[in-house]
């Protein structure tokens, strides 16, 4: 474990002084490398991907975007590792973003702002765009270990001013984002605490987190999703849909469900579009009795 911690500091000092096109070139390589290499989380994602592309999907089709996804997880680390240095400019040149009056008029009232997205595209990017147009974000993190390496990885993430909590630990900072009128940032496409409801997700029952919904209900503020997509030259579009509308009736459990669905719904519009890009590599569907 202490291995890859140290990988990892090497790869974060050879990173920046690497030419572009030419670090996305070896990166993929290496994402093609995994693939081969690692036959549990191939398998993990072989199976995400067939639930997604669903049952009329030939065995080669799911073996090609299966391969692909880990192209796109190589590319992602490769981007992360460059976060300490991107600026405005540079950020601005390679997103392309759309639907930012969704995300204006959802902060216009003051409240602050759930963003919902999921392991999709790449949410490094998504994040910067908020955090260089002078938006605070907050976001939950799954706890890796070693903790040295979460330390740096942590500390790679939040060289721009992203604020990170750990999952596992007390979430008063999102309330507190919120009522600073800044943005909270939760995933909805992996229960991480196995805390969510089974919900239809690509036609079969999966356990997804309802945490997001439960929050904006709770607290009145708006829910706005947004997404990534990388593009063949590895510039990107960054999507914010509309603040999505929730049911306040006063049945909390029925609210929150068909909130969620609403949710789900969404999100399965953006991982179908570019299957290849839904970088979840842990099994969602068959692993919690549903």
């Amino acid at each position: 474990m202490e291995l890859m911690y140290y990988l990892y500091r090497l790869a974060g000092f050879l990173v920046p002084l690497i030419p572009l096109r030419f670090g996305y070139s070896v990166a993929s390589r290496l994402g093609g490398l995994f693939y081969r290499l690692s036959p549990g989380t191939r398998a993990n994602v072989r199976d995400n991907v067939t639930h997604v592309l669903g049952e009329g999907a030939s065995a080669a089709e799911v073996e090609r975007v299966t391969r692909d996804a880990f192209r796109y997880i190589a590319l992602n680390y490769y981007d992360l590792l460059r976060v300490p240095t991107l600026n405005p400019t540079r950020i601005e040149r390679v997103v392309r973003v759309e639907g930012w009056e969704n995300v204006e008029r959802a902060l216009a009232a003051g409240k602050g702002l759930i963003m919902v997205s999921a392991h999709f595209g790449n949410i490094e990017i998504v994040i910067h765009i908020l955090l260089f147009r002078g938006i605070p974000v907050t976001i939950p993190v799954e706890r890796v270990q070693p903790e040295v390496l979460f330390q740096y990885i942590c500390r790679v993430r939040t060289s721009k001013g992203l604020r990170l909590i750990p999952i596992d630990g007390p979430l008063l900072e999102l309330f507190r984002a919120l009522r600073r009128g800044e943005i909270a940032g939760l995933a909805a496409d992996r229960d991480i605490t196995q805390s969510g409801l089974i919900v239809d997700f690509f036609g079969a029952p999966a356990r997804l987190p309802d945490g997001h919904v439960q929050l904006a209900l709770r607290t009145g503020v708006p829910i706005v999703m947004g997404f990534s997509q990388r593009l063949l030259d590895n510039t990107f579009v960054a999507r914010f849909e509309p603040p999505l509308e929730l049911e306040n009736t006063g049945d909390r459990e029925r609210d929150v469900r068909v909130g969620l669905e609403k949710v789900v719904a969404i999100m399965e519009r953006h991982i179908d579009e570019c299957p290849e890009q839904w970088y979840v590599t842990q099994r969602i569907w068959g692993t919690t009795g549903v």
